[in-house]
């Protein structure tokens, strides 16, 4: 069933233009209040945001929303995206709610769902919201005695803040490293360099200066441009890039070079196999992680289990097969012993915990593979549905083929953008980039009905 609302990570759009807009919000909220309004104690939503101009609509209409199903709303403010779902449990509420548009730019924005146990939500229930929204709420409304409350929660930096510590080994410090970070001026520009300082680190901070139109703007973990060059000019041990919403990181380490999610998540995985503290045999990523990290696992022994990409689907297979160590190659990394969702700052403790261990470098540490070339590239689409068109689907066969077991090929429908994406990857980069361009030309040729 194709959704009306909800992508791949809840939905999301451009502020103030359909669906991202206080309306929507207000619906989302009394038919999420609604389903999640279960047995007779009085039921509660925690709501957190990141730093975006819009955010301060957004939150004002879901507020109204959940208040006027009859749940009473616990405002946090802004805050990471991994604390939202850490406080839904800590909290006891029935869901929780993070506004933000993670790595986007400040003129989008979304909404992000967790249920009681702190983790995403599944397509069904998605559909389920979105089958309520387009019904008449009215019905579903609070009596006058019923109306929820509002009201903003202190202190919820404090918690988060403490529980990101207490996932760093009890016998490791970050006394004597000298960190940059870049908060991308987005929802962790408070806490993040407060752990790392209060861990023992020397902290150099930018992007911790919001101001509702700068999130993601020329920093943070999609553009670490600013964050190389600060690692160099204050001779930083190692650089971490967040994102909006903190729940992706990347690295930059001693030498300005930039350390991807699929080389994070190969030093969590072996650093954890050697402690014994690896389950699962391996890990979960998406199809888009490189083939040089599923061949470096391999050859430690381990597994790579694949899923279509986002990280809910990665969280669910992690927790069909008890894996704890999963993620995407954009530095999404969720580490189920700490957290139900990606958090950038707990991945960055692990890389730091594995540093300080070896008494190596970062380069040291975070080079554990040779990446295989990997060409992405995309074909926005107006109409028409080209993959379904039986030359196209012949000439993807016949690339499979000629890659055979020296590459793969994925070629996926973006979940959030009128495009498809063409990746390819091989040994042989003059292949790759000769295939992806084919592909590219024919499915760009291509006009079927829709």
């Amino acid at each position: 069933m194709k959704r009306r609302y909800f992508g791949t990570d809840g939905i999301r759009g451009q502020s103030n233009i359909f669906p991202m807009t206080p309306d929507l919000a207000m619906r989302v909220g009394i038919a999420v209040g609604t389903i999640f309004r279960r047995g007779n104690h009085r039921h509660r939503v925690v709501i957190g945001k990141d730093t975006r101009l819009s955010g301060y609509m957004l939150e004002n209409a879901m507020v109204a929303g959940f208040t006027a199903a009859g749940v009473d709303a616990f405002v946090l403010g802004p805050i990471p995206t991994p604390a939202v779902a850490m406080l839904t449990r800590s909290l006891r509420a029935d869901i929780g709610v993070m506004i933000s548009a993670s790595h986007n730019p400040y003129e989008d924005n979304g909404i992000k769902l967790f249920g009681p146990d702190g983790y995403k939500l599944s397509d069904d229930i998605e559909i389920q919201i979105e089958d309520l929204m387009e019904k008449d709420l009215h019905t579903q409304l609070a009596k006058s005695d019923d109306i929820g409350r509002a009201k903003r929660i202190d202190g919820v930096h404090d918690r988060y803040i403490e529980h990101a510590k207490r996932t760093l080994p009890r016998d490791v410090t970050l006394q004597g490293l000298r960190i940059a970070i870049d908060c991308a001026n987005g929802a962790a520009y408070k806490v993040a360099p407060a752990v790392l300082w209060e861990l023992g680190a020397d902290v150099v901070t930018i992007g911790n200066e919001p101001t509702g139109t700068t999130i993601n703007l020329n920093c943070g973990s999609t553009s670490p441009v600013a964050l190389q060059k600060k690692v160099d000019e204050v001779r930083a041990d190692i650089g971490i890039a967040l994102d909006g919403d903190a729940d992706r990181v990347i690295i930059v380490d001693e030498n300005g070079t930039m350390v991807d999610g699929d080389q994070l998540m190969a030093v969590i995985a072996e650093t954890w196999a050697e402690n014994q503290q690896l389950r699962g045999n391996g890990i979960v990523a998406t199809v888009m992680s490189n083939l040089g990290l599923e061949r470096f696992l391999e050859g430690k022994g381990m597994g790579l289990a694949r899923t279509k990409v986002g990280d809910r689907y990665v969280v669910e297979h992690m927790r069909q097969h008890n894996f704890n160590v999963g993620g995407e190659q954009s530095g999404h990394i969720v580490l189920s012993d700490y957290g139900t969702t990606g958090d950038g700052l707990v991945a960055a403790l692990q890389i730091l915990a594995a540093v300080k261990r070896t008494g190596k470098t970062v380069s040291e540490v975070c080079r554990r593979f040779e990446p295989v070339p990997q060409l992405l590239r995309n074909v926005r689409i107006s109409s028409g549905k080209p993959l379904e068109d039986l030359q196209v689907q012949q000439a993807i066969a016949d690339a499979e083929a000629e890659l055979s077991k020296n590459g793969r090929l994925v070629i996926r429908p973006s979940g959030t953008e009128p495009l498809i994406r063409v990746m390819a990857e091989g040994d042989d980069r003059a292949q790759i980039e000769r295939i992806v361009n084919e592909l590219i030309g024919m499915i760009s040729g291509v006009r079927t009905a829709a």
